[in-house]
């Protein structure tokens, strides 16, 4: 089979990655917008573009019946969903399946069985993949009582986690069994507020937990492999902030291991195409819980693909076309190179809160230079919207070893220049500088632990006022004296005299 042309359901950063690999392999593009993205980058990066709706997401990106029409009034014969909005939706794989559309991601039944955790948990025990103790069935109305009484027979910490989807929404830490109730519903009202599902379930929270995530990738061939893992445990607020790999506690047993479990998982599922299987490390033990398998490529795609030379992107499409992996696990093995990081750049104020910060961008400088990428959804000019995620981008370095590469991801976050909105790489680079980062020994409440030390430099808005402020002062200073020095001159003294008085006064000397 062969696609002629993708419609790229999504928006910023991932809709403009996935419009390149398109134009390097002769592939037509369609772009969706809503009102508020009608000017976006996305939208001139493709080579048509389709209004799907207003500016709400439920009404635009998230509206199956809009983009399958933009998929039909276009002609595109296949579908890439990117990452967030309808990547894992079960419903809009089948709904591309029935009016002919190559989706190009896992089949529906894949994605439903990893989809709702506490699902995919039963699953996984039966394919004999180690997993966190924790409730198999989301905690049923009227049950909290019931639900009570397990969390003190596993004992505390524990984890309140949404149970239809992750990225830290709908999860909750509780310390003590006195507040759970508070918890419980706030992790409730996020999980509906997020995916139109309250349903949560209970995990034993993990000592020192590391967030490390292994991708794998199946064809329907019965070809599955892993390629490296990706260590995600600087977090703010269960939000990932900064991925790199390897990771600084992953050995090569440990590695192939994990990479032998989350293919295991893969499998069980019959899985086709790129996929993330995340697990908890225990910081103590080393030992790793299976914690939830992404359907989807990952925002942190870009890491994988420096220490491979790989386009996770273009393997996607071979693979929805009926191709087969043109690598074997041995490959993998022999063309892991070298150490890459990446930071996630933010139109949000540390300062407040991290407040998003949306505008319009009145200058965009991206860091260049030797091992430096750019996954950048605006330029100078754009509109960030306050509708959508905050990501304008991704910043990510390769170099030979982690040394090296925090070091160029640091020049590179100082070379980053965005103007009329604030933004969060000042802060990324402060994290760059933590001892605990440096040495490679932080999990997942590093963030948290630190933040007096990252937010104590952070700028609050009024050292630009100050600043203005300074110079307007020195300009009416300067003025002053020019008008000064213009009175001098009305004297009547002439430039020769004042010459030669000076000569006076020197060789008086």
């Amino acid at each position: 089979m062969t696609i002629v042309k993708v419609l790229i359901a999504n928006r910023g950063e991932i809709a403009v990655r996935v419009a390149r690999t398109c134009r390097e392999m002769g592939i037509r593009t369609v772009a969706v917008y809503s009102d508020a993205d009608r000017a976006a980058l996305h939208v001139r990066s493709c080579d048509e573009a389709v209004r799907v709706g207003p500016a709400a997401s439920r009404e635009s990106y998230l509206a199956i019946d809009n983009v399958i029409a933009a998929c039909k009034a276009t002609r595109a014969d296949a579908v890439h969903p990117g990452y967030g909005f309808l990547s894992e939706n079960a419903a809009f794989a089948r709904a591309c399946a029935s009016a002919g559309i190559v989706f190009i991601g896992p089949p529906p039944e894949a994605i439903e069985e990893m989809g709702e955790k506490t699902r995919a948990r039963r699953k996984v025990i039966d394919a004999g993949v180690p997993v966190v103790p924790g409730l198999k069935e989301p905690i049923p109305e009227g049950g909290e009582a019931a639900a009570k009484d397990y969390a003190l027979s596993i004992g505390y910490p524990i984890m309140l986690k949404a149970a239809a989807g992750g990225g830290g929404k709908g999860m909750r830490l509780v310390a003590v069994p006195k507040d759970f109730d508070s918890a419980l519903a706030t992790a409730q009202r996020e999980a509906l507020n997020a995916f139109g599902d309250a349903r949560v379930y209970i995990e034993k929270a993990v000592a020192r937990p590391r967030h490390v995530e292994i991708q794998v990738f199946a064809d329907t061939h019965g070809n599955c492999i892993w390629l490296g893992e990706r260590e995600c445990s600087v977090q703010r607020r269960h939000q990932k902030v900064i991925e790199e790999t390897p990771s600084a506690i992953v050995t090569p047993e440990l590695r192939t291991e994990m990479g032998r479990v989350a293919v295991s998982a893969a499998k069980a599922v019959r899985y086709v195409g790129a996929g993330t299987v995340e697990f908890l490390v225990d910081g103590n033990t080393r030992t790793f819980y299976f914690l939830e398998m992404n359907t989807r490529l990952q925002v942190e795609h870009p890491v994988t693909e420096w220490c491979t030379g790989l386009d996770l992107v273009r393997w996607q499409i071979e693979v929805a076309a009926g191709g087969r992996l043109p690598w074997t696990q041995q490959d993998v093995l022999e063309n892991l190179r070298g150490h890459a990081i990446e930071a996630r750049l933010y139109a949000e104020d540390p300062a407040r809160n991290f407040l998003p910060s949306p505008g319009t961008i009145l200058e965009l400088r991206l860091a260049e230079g030797p091992g430096v990428r750019n996954d950048c959804g605006v330029e100078s000019g754009s509109e960030v919207p306050r509708y959508y995620d905050p990501m304008i981008g991704k910043l990510a370095v390769w170099a030979r070893t982690r040394e090296e590469a925090i070091a160029r991801l640091r020049r590179a976050l100082g070379e980053t220049v965005v103007k009329g909105i604030t933004t969060n790489t000042s802060y990324l680079a402060r994290v760059l500088e933590l001892e605990e980062f440096r040495k490679g020994d932080y999990d997942t409440g590093l963030l948290a632990r630190a933040q007096d030390r990252l937010l104590r430099a952070e700028k609050t808005g009024d050292e630009e006022i100050a600043l203005a402020a300074a110079a307007i002062w020195q300009c009416e200073q300067d003025q002053r004296a020019a008008l000064r020095q213009a009175a001098a001159n009305a004297t009547g003294e002439s430039a020769w005299g004042r010459a030669g008085r000076l000569g006076s006064l020197r060789r008086s000397r």
